[in-house]
């Protein structure tokens, strides 16, 4: 598998002078895409993640497809995970800042859509058109309050709430080996996004599209619906079958679905403009 790492310099299809970034995994470059769609993984996640979505749209050759690597995992393992989602937010928006040759969509799924919508905020406080649209999975909106505390349960008993939502393997959970090694990753990112309070302005401009599935735990489709009031811009919105990792299952048509709204958000945003 070829994994591209750069923001750009030196690299196929990248904005020049972007520099080295261990934010961003580029695994199927595409020359001259129309649109880049950043993906950003869920809490535990990591970006090969997104690995089957970045070869299904990348196949249609006009969009490319960016993948987060958040700190604490994989080959940034040997990196303190961040305790804050303001932190990773900030992370992420400072990495793609040379990127913006090309529209970008913001995708999320998660926890990774709550970050997705801070970097949007973040990016459009500095300038109009970026990014291009936000696209949210798995996450009810931001005005939509739970209390969550699994990052506050012993270690058994986070581990099953994790293994419940079946995002991470179950094998994997029962190796103490592994375990010992994602832990610490995994309970931050719960911390990040469970005591995350976004404020309520500023509403964001871009059109946002939402995903979910209709037998999620963690969110029904009318608290999913509820983005609709976080944007002055288009909305969009899809239910699929499936719990909170419905993409597993539904791989060609999240992809699909994607494609679909980064070509919605490009006419409203010529519309509008």
């Amino acid at each position: 598998m070829s994994t591209d790492r750069s923001t750009g310099t030196g690299a196929r299809g990248g904005a020049a002078g972007a520099g080295d970034s261990l934010w961003v995994r580029r695994f199927h470059p595409v020359e001259a895409p129309a649109a880049r769609v950043v993906c950003l993984p869920h809490a535990g996640g990591s970006a090969s993640f997104f690995f089957p979505f970045s070869a299904a749209l990348a196949a249609a050759g006009r969009v490319e497809v960016l993948s987060v690597q958040y700190p604490g995992r994989q080959d940034r393992r040997d990196e303190p995970p961040l305790a804050s989602l303001p932190e990773l937010a900030d992370g992420v928006h400072r990495a793609l800042r040379g990127w913006t040759d090309r529209p970008l969509v913001l995708m999320g799924h998660s926890m990774g859509a709550v970050i997705a919508y801070e970097v949007a905020r973040m990016f459009e406080r500095e300038a109009d058109g970026v990014p291009l649209g936000l696209i949210a999975s798995g996450r009810r909106a931001p005005s939509v309050h739970r209390v969550e505390n699994a990052h506050r349960l012993g270690d058994k008993e986070f581990l099953a709430e994790v293994s419940s939502l079946s995002g991470t393997a179950s094998r994997l959970l029962e190796d103490e080996e592994i375990v010992r090694m994602i832990l610490p990753g995994l309970r931050a990112d719960y911390r990040a996004v469970e005591t995350h309070e976004p404020a309520p302005e500023p509403l964001l401009r871009c059109p946002v599209g939402v995903i979910t599935g209709d037998a999620d735990p963690r969110v029904t489709p009318e608290e999913a619906q509820a983005w609709r009031r976080h944007t002055t811009g288009g909305f969009h919105f899809r239910v699929l079958p499936g719990g909170h990792f419905y993409l597993n299952d539904h791989q060609a048509s999240v992809a699909d679905t994607i494609g679909e709204y980064v070509a919605a958000f490009a006419k409203e945003t010529s519309a509008t403009g």
